[in-house]
């Protein structure tokens, strides 16, 4: 018979529970504090939905009540230095990080509430609303707020969509030298998210100052977590990465702050993450002002059985049998936070006109600008006063042939050499000589806490970018190994990352970028040989890059770390080991955002291409004599910096249009091109224009059937001899 040892997980899970004797201890003002936040939070949730039964909130209000003790429990022990994001159902934490922010020394119960506080549930019930004077003018709404300046640093409407964000706010605190702690709540749907998971891994193995805040509220929707897992203590999932975790009932806002403590002297000694998983319930549905019960998933008993252990009314007990508060006292406390709501409603709202009486709108002169509807997609450059810009007929340094590799690794060393804030991310980075093709060559070593090699997790390490770029003090360059994972970590880069800027109003940077290898041609099969280029020109926030030289590479990688926008890099495997010219000495110039290069004159047709294509064009024309092409290869390839006074001229000259490149046809970048060209250069076109793709379907592994699928130089020189002979 086989022998048997029972294994221990190597870190500790404990429950919490908070006795009398805890209550008795615990600081009069530490109650009063929690007192006055939990029924500001409370009342304004009520208001909010009331407006929502009244139909003035568009969209989803996600109500917290009944939730609020976990949240003000786990955020008085914080710092405004410390930063907290949370999922759509979000408003009791962010509320509580913004008026424990504005008030650090806690709500004093009995006194009229300040106008800082007044301001901050103004401006949030705004932002709920969709009005300017939200925090983020609007655009945020419900489940999208965000005060950077209190350390709110945005909840989230992708069910665990800003863990991997917090464990990037986590890593920017650490590496600056503080000891800010991160905190991100989620719920027990987000438990069982890839992205949550991938993160619990990543923060474990880095031991990042990350708490976990698991709101076990028992549904998802209206699923009950015993369905969803089998094992409902979701906190058991922090032994099993490593994880010190504890469990606490939500309902008890003592017990909660009790945990968070022992939590943040773990989180601020460097010993690693933490989980802490609240037993909460919410009073009513997903969405809306309706119980569970009205919909059948939950009974009636059951939400009673909740409701008898209301953390308001638990804190309120304990204050009278202390003699700390009287029950006059606290009701008249809940009497000001609803005058104050009804004060703040009357700032927003005014009688509908000519309707039933009690009938209210929210004010024209409330909402944003229409024309606001597209600002601050990106940002406006304005960190490009200052560069010094070259492109190769200006450049005044020595030039040499060298390989496009080499140009890749000299020009981030020289970065991470000049600026401290960047930081280098990815799959095997630190290993290998520099990564699998070699473009981190010697970093890890010169800069070994700046050079990050990642687990096997796109969605956590690239979010954890995004956490990092949002953070503001550095500047990560993310490798995708291929372009084809960006479709595992499309979360982070399409709903997150891309979308962030214009997301919560337009003015915060987003410093990004993504280094993105397009392995066309090289036998890698369907699922690792994409050309990405179209994908992210049709999502809005993205600044997109493809280098064809040495030269350029040098320039345009500098330009994108100077960008305060999200920035792919996009580098084809068949130019690394090219041969051309680049700089020898000089590795601080920029090419200018938004200008394309002519690598070839002509006048009989324009052919617009980009990375490996280029070569490939300017080849085919060489073997054809008779055809006088203009080759423009455009380096920007986003909408925002596509350089249409070069196209422009070009088309004016040729009349005639081909767009060029080697993928398929379904993920094309130059369908919208060829749309945008004619839709502004029609009168002098010809004819329409005519574009040049691979197949329909992706690159095989058969080398035979890969080249059938996409296109080179024999169909470039195949179709403008159609072309010109038309």
């Amino acid at each position: 018979m086989p022998q048997h040892h029972r294994l221990e997980a190597a870190a500790p899970w404990v429950e919490v529970v908070a006795t009398d004797a805890d209550w008795d201890a615990a600081a009069p003002a530490l109650l009063t504090a929690m007192l006055s936040q939990l029924v500001l939070i409370r009342t304004f949730e009520e208001y909010v939905l009331d407006l929502a039964r009244a139909g003035l909130i568009h969209g989803p209000a996600h109500s917290s009540i009944g939730q609020e003790g976990g949240a003000v429990g786990s955020i008085l022990p914080l710092t405004s230095k410390d930063t907290v994001n949370g999922s759509h159902r979000g408003h009791h934490q962010f509320l509580a990080k913004v008026l424990a922010h504005v008030e650090p020394k806690g709500i004093d119960p009995t006194r009229e509430f300040s106008g800082d506080v007044r301001d901050v549930l103004l401006r949030s019930l705004a932002e709920i609303c969709g009005l300017d004077r939200g925090f983020s003018h609007g655009r945020g709404g419900s489940m999208h707020l965000r005060w950077r300046e209190a350390g709110a640093i945005g909840t989230n409407a992708i069910v665990g969509g800003g863990v991997p964000l917090a464990a990037g706010s986590a890593w920017a605190h650490r590496q600056a030298g503080t000891d800010a702690v991160a905190v991100t709540y989620f719920g027990d749907g987000a438990a069982n998210i890839g992205s949550t998971l991938e993160t619990f891994n990543l923060a474990s193995a880095w031991k990042l100052p990350l708490c976990f805040f698991i709101e076990n509220n028992l549904y998802a929707v209206s699923t009950n977590v015993a369905e969803a897992t089998g094992e409902p203590r979701l906190s058991a999932r922090g032994p099993g990465f490593g994880i010190a975790s504890w469990k606490v009932d939500g309902m008890d806002p003592l017990a909660v702050h009790l945990a968070m403590k022992e939590a943040l002297t773990h989180l601020r000694a460097g010993r690693g993450p933490a989980v802490i998983e609240a037993d909460v319930y919410r009073y009513f549905h997903q969405n809306g002002p309706f119980p569970g019960s009205a919909f059948g998933y939950r009974t009636k008993e059951e939400e009673k059985q909740w409701r008898d252990r209301d953390p308001i009314e638990r804190l309120s007990g304990h204050l009278v049998r202390r003699g700390i508060l009287t029950r006059p006292e606290i009701d008249a406390t809940a009497e000001r936070a609803g005058r104050l709501m009804a004060g703040i409603g009357d700032v927003l709202l005014e009688p509908l006109p000519g309707g039933k009486p009690g009938r209210r709108r929210i004010k024209p002169e409330e909402w944003p600008d229409p024309g606001f509807a597209d600002v601050g997609v990106r940002g406006d450059l304005g960190e490009f006063a200052g560069a010094r810009f070259a492109d190769r007929d200006t450049f005044a340094g020595t030039l040499a042939e060298q390989k496009f590799i080499d140009a890749v690794a000299g020009v981030m060393a020289r970065r991470m050499e000049t600026d401290g804030g960047v930081v280098v991310l990815g799959e095997d980075v630190h290993r290998l000589n520099g990564g699998t093709n070699g473009a981190t060559r010697g970093l890890k070593e010169a800069y070994p806490d700046r050079v990050l090699g990642t687990p096997i997790s796109e969605n956590a390490f690239t979010g954890l970018g995004g956490g990092i770029a949002l953070d503001g003090r550095y500047k990560p360059v993310v490798e995708f190994m291929y372009a084809d994972f960006m479709w595992v970590a499309a979360d982070q880069l399409f709903n997150q990352v891309g979308k962030a800027r214009h997301m919560f109003g337009g003015d915060d940077d987003v410093p990004f970028v993504l280094r993105s290898k397009v392995a066309i041609g090289t036998g890698y099969g369907s699922q690792h040989s994409m050309d990405p280029a179209g994908i992210f020109a049709t999502a809005p926030g993205w600044r997109i890059v493809a280098p064809s030289t040495p030269f350029d590479y040098v320039g345009l990688m500098n330009s994108a770390l100077r960008c305060k926008d999200p920035v792919v890099v996009l580098e084809h495997v068949d130019l690394y080991g090219s041969v051309g010219e680049g700089p020898v000495d000089d590795l601080d110039y920029c090419i200018p955002v938004g200008r394309a290069a002519v690598r070839r004159s002509g006048s009989q047709i324009t052919v617009i291409t980009y990375l490996a294509m280029t070569q490939f064009v300017l080849e085919a024309v060489d073997s054809l004599g008779d055809v006088d092409a203009e080759v423009i290869d455009l380096r920007w390839l986003d909408r925002a910096s596509i350089d249409w006074d070069t196209i422009g001229e070009s088309v004016k000259k040729t009349n005639n249009v081909l767009i060029a490149e080697q993928g398929p046809m379904g993920t094309s970048y130059g369908g919208w091109l060829a749309d945008e060209i004619q839709r502004r250069f029609f009168d002098w076109l010809d004819q329409p224009v005519q574009r040049l793709t691979g197949g329909e379907a992706s690159p095989s592994i058969s080398k035979v059937l890969e080249r059938a699928a996409i296109a080179r130089g024999e169909e470039v020189a195949a179709k403008l001899t159609e072309i010109t002979e038309y």
